[in-house]
């Protein structure tokens, strides 16, 4: 006779069954190539209602129940302001996915409200600033956010476009403000379509913003409106008709940054120019003597080990052994 699921483990078997593939392989991968979580940690995972924390939520709630690793877990959910619906949207979603979810509230939306020059960014600083400190104050070493892949490569974009830089999110960072915190992004990997279709697999719904720019489509998981944000996720969706391996090739980009061909970089917020090291970069000679490959051999290494399948990660690994380089096993 057939087991009877309950609706949150109908849910939680869909991750690691139907979307393994998509969404809990990835999961892992990052939070092992990356090395996310270590034994004894505490996490404030930050759940905002919307489709991306809700999942990362149930992700580490799965890797929390069995892993060998030990860690702690909170799962925290900030109310900057939200009307009666999507704070009720919030709570019902929680309890329909058994997610013990700790709530405090903040007047963000208030204060973020009253001024028309860029509001989302003043929200986006004070969210995560409230974030740090109840962090904190429940003990936490590292609060887990929702960004995924997508969010990664349209970052890349949006900097080169809008900001003069190229930049993206790393998959943790230590906070400035707040020693002894890191960020770190568990989702790295996870392409949004992975999310939308586990979404809809589960006849699940969930808010988005809800601040009074969006109020009107709180329901909405693909608003956005006229963001430059939006602007860029369309214009990649289009280049992606021409060339399906777009968004592949930026996010391998991020991985294998040539420092060596930029004419200057930013590194801990100095200022480098190429000419700090002109005349000490290595010779392509003594680094064959000193290593058996040069530079070409490597990148020539390299090239068809990710056309033959190997994971980029997996392909420096094989590198890094190939010259003599100690990897440790993962």
């Amino acid at each position: 006779m057939s087991r009877e699921f309950e609706p949150y483990q109908r849910i939680e078997r869909s991750i690691i069954t139907k979307y393994k593939k998509e969404i809990w392989n990835p999961f892992t991968h990052a939070v092992r190539d990356y090395d996310l979580i270590q034994a004894g940690d505490k996490i404030a995972v930050c759940i905002s209602g919307g489709k991306d924390s809700m999942l990362m939520a149930k992700l580490i709630q799965q890797l929390h129940r069995h892993s060998e690793v030990p860690f702690d877990v909170v799962y925290l959910v900030m109310d900057p302001g939200y009307n009666e619906i999507n704070r009720q949207k919030i709570e019902s979603n929680a309890k329909l996915l058994h997610i013990p979810i700790t709530i405090f509230e903040t007047n963000i939306f208030a204060v973020a409200n009253k001024t028309e020059k860029d509001p989302c960014y003043l929200c986006a600083r004070m969210r995560r600033g409230h974030l740090y400190s109840k962090a904190r104050e429940l003990g936490c070493n590292k609060i887990a956010l929702g960004h995924h892949f997508n969010d990664v490569i349209e970052t890349v974009v949006m900097g080169m476009f809008y900001s003069s830089m190229i930049q993206t999110m790393p998959p943790k960072l230590h906070s400035d403000n707040f020693p002894g915190m890191e960020v770190i992004r568990p989702m790295y990997g996870i392409r949004e379509d992975a999310v939308i279709a586990w979404k809809n697999y589960n006849d699940l719904e969930f808010i988005q913003c809800a601040c009074r720019f969006t109020e009107n489509c709180t329901m909405c998981d693909n608003g956005g409106g006229g963001s430059k944000r939006q602007e860029i996720k369309t214009l990649i969706r289009r280049l992606k008709r021409d060339n399906s391996y777009i968004e592949k090739s930026i996010f391998n980009g991020i991985h294998s940054v040539s420092i060596d061909t930029f004419a200057g970089y930013k590194s801990r917020g100095i200022k480098h120019s190429f000419l700090e090291s002109y005349d000490e970069k290595t010779p392509i000679g003594p680094m064959k003597e000193s290593v058996g490959m040069n530079r070409a051999e490597m990148q020539r290494f390299l090239s068809e080990e990710v056309q033959s399948g190997t994971d980029e990660l997996e392909a420096y690994r094989k590198l890094m052994q190939k010259i003599g380089v100690t990897v440790p096993k993962k």
